[in-house]
């Protein structure tokens, strides 16, 4: 590739410290540079190297899309005393394709005989995908029509020239919008400005929502589109829902403070949303929930909308309080220490101010720990939906939705229902639905306040994976958490929800038999971080009400501990999900019910079991045995796979 170095939009592109990238872009914001957009600028140019003496085009056509794509992003770019003096010309540089067509138009127009068209191209630069996602107008390209080229030549340009914008940031991305790319670059030169509808470009712009209310398209159609471009939209608010996006847009100032303005940046809004988490970038959630709280009451303080007039442009962030910012600090902290206490302080201060969403609001990345939940426990949830029967399934606790995809593709003619108890847990739940096409439903239901329907409506199949123990675990009662009475609630309200020949399947965690419980087992730790993790466990778990006495000893010489096997069990299958799951995992007791105890219960409602089994998940040991030993060299069962049919 050629050497660019010693050219002027290379130059402003290196030297500067202004970091301008779209953070969709990004998978890390630490790992941000400041040469990203220098980076891609090279990219694009290496894809048009590829047409050399492939394409028709004159060698002065290639290179007017060579300067084109050479200028196009300059005003993301210079040094802080450069950027100035744009400023001081009035170059409007958050909106960069206007900026950088004046700034080459300074460097290089005066001598270019093509300058015209190159300026036309730079202010146009992207606006072909933009449309195509909903952003500006299709009148925005209004000016190519007005270059006087041959349209056959014009499209080849233009063709050309898009491939290489949209290419640089990836192929698949390229080979996706091909079609509408070129189809959309044929009706704006055929002189086919229509603009799409309003509800057209809310899709385009957040095509993850699954709902679009009649007043939010009637905002978009009266207050936005009408007046203004809207660019890094889907970037900044893609992770809310359609009643806080309307409460957003309906903030944004008008009148007079709008004056002269014809784009609105929600650029300053997605920079400031994301932060690194596990090397990733990730919402942050902490920062959403106050902006949630402050979006359902106007009133509460510690956050304002930002609304600052730049030029033509109106840029949108949200303010907090320097208390409110200091909240956020710690929680991110907290969350990276993955200490219970820690965890247990996060909630106790936005329950304070009223921040979480319900009071199964994990607070934290619940898409992550939906992920891992899917992928660990694939393998024997493929194989409890072979007991499926009748034509309603539901599945209980549907969490991160592996198992709704599952029955969904092995009974595409069955009627599939989700449950969840977390408001988080379904809006993620109804995301993946819209975004991928499924046919499953979701709902907000809790087995232990009642049957599935309250009209009466019967089912054929409830499958409760995992989640029992949940229930178990986190069900307050006047005695506590760990009540076995709402285990038995919940499956009580489960039969009654059944047609006659209807089936409980059960998958969970299962507690040794009563013989077995109490044997006395050893654990000896290969690294003195077990041993420490051992210790937090001994004072952190608090279930296993029933064992009263769980004869632990600890060797602190030989990194050896020894328990009954019960209380080994439960230790072992926390300790597989390591630290950063720890403080999840260690409110949970994954036994709660031996195999005598589910079938003599089960059995007592009226149900025949066709199966009542326990078995080692696959993948423990293969996980455990580098890090622990044990004496006896057994792992205990960790699962339970039960089926109870209604006569």
């Amino acid at each position: 590739m050629k050497d660019h170095s010693s050219e002027k939009w290379y130059q402003y592109l290196y030297y500067t410290d202004n970091r301008a990238v779209n953070i969709e872009r990004v998978e890390t914001v630490s790992g941000i540079t400041g040469h990203e957009t220098l980076d891609y600028v090279l990219r694009s140019l290496r894809i048009l190297e590829g047409y050399e003496g492939n394409t028709s085009l004159s060698a002065g056509d290639m290179e007017v899309i060579r300067k084109v794509l050479c200028w196009s992003e300059v005003a993301k770019g210079g040094s802080a005393r450069d950027r100035a003096i744009w400023e001081g010309k009035g170059y409007p540089l958050d909106i960069h394709n206007i900026a950088s067509a004046e700034i080459y138009m300074e460097e290089e127009g005066a001598c270019d005989p093509d300058r015209g068209m190159i300026h036309t191209l730079i202010r146009t630069h992207g606006m072909i995908g933009q449309c195509l996602r909903g952003e500006v107008s299709v009148s925005e390209n209004a000016p190519l029509r007005e270059l006087g080229v041959e349209k056959e030549r014009l499209f080849s340009i233009l063709s050309i020239l898009n491939e290489c914008i949209i290419r640089a940031v990836s192929d698949e991305l390229w080979e996706r919008v091909r079609p509408a790319v070129l189809a959309l670059i044929d009706r704006i030169l055929e002189g086919d400005l229509k603009e799409f509808t309003a509800e057209e470009r809310i899709r385009r712009l957040l095509p993850g929502l699954t709902e679009l209310p009649e007043k939010l398209i009637g905002l978009f159609a009266e207050k936005l589109l009408p007046h203004y471009e809207l660019w890094y939209f889907e970037a900044a608010l893609s992770d809310f829902d359609a009643e806080q996006i309307f409460g957003i847009l309906s903030r944004l100032p008008e009148g007079e403070a709008c004056r002269d303005v014809c784009y609105i940046s929600f650029k300053p809004l997605s920079d400031s949303l994301y932060y690194d988490y596990e090397g990733k970038k990730h919402i942050n959630i902490y920062k959403k929930r106050i902006i949630e709280k402050h979006l359902r009451d106007s009133s509460v303080e510690n956050v304002t909308l930002s609304v600052r007039k730049c030029g033509s442009a109106l840029l949108v962030d949200f303010e907090f309080s320097r208390v409110c910012e200091k909240l956020i600090d710690f929680c991110v902290e907290a969350e990276r220490c993955g200490l219970l206490s820690f965890e247990k302080s996060i909630t106790v201060l936005y329950d304070m101010f009223g921040f979480r969403r319900d009071e199964f609001d994990r607070l934290n990345n619940e898409e992550k720990y939906l992920a891992t939940m899917n992928s660990s426990e694939e393998s024997t949830k493929n194989s409890i939906i072979d007991y499926v029967c009748g034509q309603t399934v539901v599945d209980v606790g549907s969490g991160g939705g592996v198992l709704l995809d599952l029955l969904e593709e092995r009974y595409p003619d069955k009627t599939v229902i989700g449950t969840d108890i977390s408001e988080n847990v379904i809006d993620i739940l109804n995301k993946k639905k819209h975004s991928e096409g499924h046919r499953w439903t979701v709902q907000r239901h809790n087995f232990v306040d009642g049957p599935i329907s309250s009209e009466g409506e019967k089912v054929d199949t409830v499958i409760f994976s995992s989640i029992i123990h949940e229930i178990f675990s986190y069900t307050e009662t006047e005695e506590g958490r760990f009540n076995i009475e709402v285990v038995k609630t919940a499956l009580k309200n489960a039969y009654a929800s059944l047609n006659s020949g209807g089936r409980i399947v059960i998958r969970d965690g299962i507690k040794m038999p009563e013989d077995k419980a109490y044997e006395i087992m050893k654990l000896t730790f290969k690294e003195a971080s077990g041993l420490e993790f051992f210790r937090n466990y001994m004072r952190d778990f608090e279930g296993l009400k029933d064992m009263e006495d769980k004869k632990i000893r600890i060797e602190e010489e030989s990194l050896t501990v020894s328990a009954c096997a019960d209380f080994i069990r439960e230790f072992l299958y926390t300790y597989t999900w390591g630290q950063e799951s720890y403080s999840h995992e260690v409110n949970e007791q994954f036994g709660y019910f031996t195999i005598d105890a589910y079938r003599e219960f089960l059995e007592s409602l009226g149900a025949e079991m066709i199966r009542a089994d326990s078995f080692l998940e696959p993948g423990y040991p293969e996980h455990l045995r580098p890090l622990v030993t044990l004496d006896p060299d057994v792992f205990p069962d960790s699962n339970c796979i039960l089926v109870a049919e209604k006569p």
